[in-house]
């Protein structure tokens, strides 16, 4: 039988005297995360990479737009067939629930049992669940999906916002590094601002998304800008060696 997700909860007080907070918009913040942190570091290398090969700014400045460009569809779409697939996903299980319960009730039936029985629950609670919920087709296929499959019903717009999130994400992220060649004709006086500015934004970023993920910011902070610089750097170098 497939992995089991019951997340049951119990208190001793009454239900109003405690609300418990949980995160709502951690699908929101997961695409923006994706899309700054590689908006952020991509661009930033590209950039990096071509100051170490040529000194005019605005062939970086070209160049590094055109890669926001390309990178934030590729992003996008990226996104939007992965919430495409989700959805998709989860109405071929739905059907296939549906003609379980049709063809095979008993079946289905056991299922529930063992699940409840996993979690302590006596042969005579299990039977009059299962009857209770066998009154009911829709009821019984949401708790098979839920319960047997581990399964929650997404968001069928979720496709089109992650898209979107994800690739206006990439382009601010993207823009930061880019911002100081426009302001200095010399590539090589475009990175040093570039990369002071980047790095301090990669700081941020990463201390900000740590802390919404619920984990330690300070060392969240350090590994997303040690990713950035390792990688602008890299980029740099490679560049010139074969100036």
């Amino acid at each position: 039988m497939p992995d089991i997700h019951l997340h049951p909860h119990y208190h001793d007080h009454h239900p109003h005297d405690h609300k418990e907070e949980h995160f709502q918009n951690s699908e929101f913040v997961t695409d923006v995360v994706i899309g700054m942190a590689d908006g952020l570091t991509v661009p930033f290398a590209l950039a990096a990479g071509l100051s170490g090969a040529i000194d005019a700014s605005g062939i970086v400045l070209t160049a590094g737009i055109a890669e926001i460009v390309a990178g934030s569809i590729a992003m996008g779409l990226g996104g939007f067939l992965a919430g495409q697939t989700e959805v998709e996903h989860y109405e071929a299980e739905l059907a296939r629930e549906y003609d379980e319960v049709e063809r095979l009730p008993e079946r289905e039936k056991q299922e529930i049992r063992d699940i409840l029985g996993e979690y302590g629950i006596s042969p005579e609670t299990q039977t009059n669940v299962v009857e209770e919920l066998a009154k009911d087709k829709d009821r019984w296929v949401d708790f098979m999906m839920k319960f047997e499959l581990g399964l929650e019903k997404p968001d069928e717009r979720r496709a089109t916002k992650s898209g979107l999130t994800i690739g206006i994400s990439y382009i601010v992220g993207g823009l930061i590094p880019l911002l100081p060649y426009y302001f200095w004709d010399k590539a090589t006086e475009g990175l040093k601002y570039s990369a002071m500015l980047t790095l301090a934004c990669l700081l941020v970023f990463g201390w900000f998304k740590s802390k919404a993920t619920g984990q330690k910011p300070f060392q969240g902070a350090l590994k997303v800008a040690a990713i950035g610089t390792v990688a602008a750097a890299a980029a740099y170098l490679v560049a010139k060696m074969f100036v």
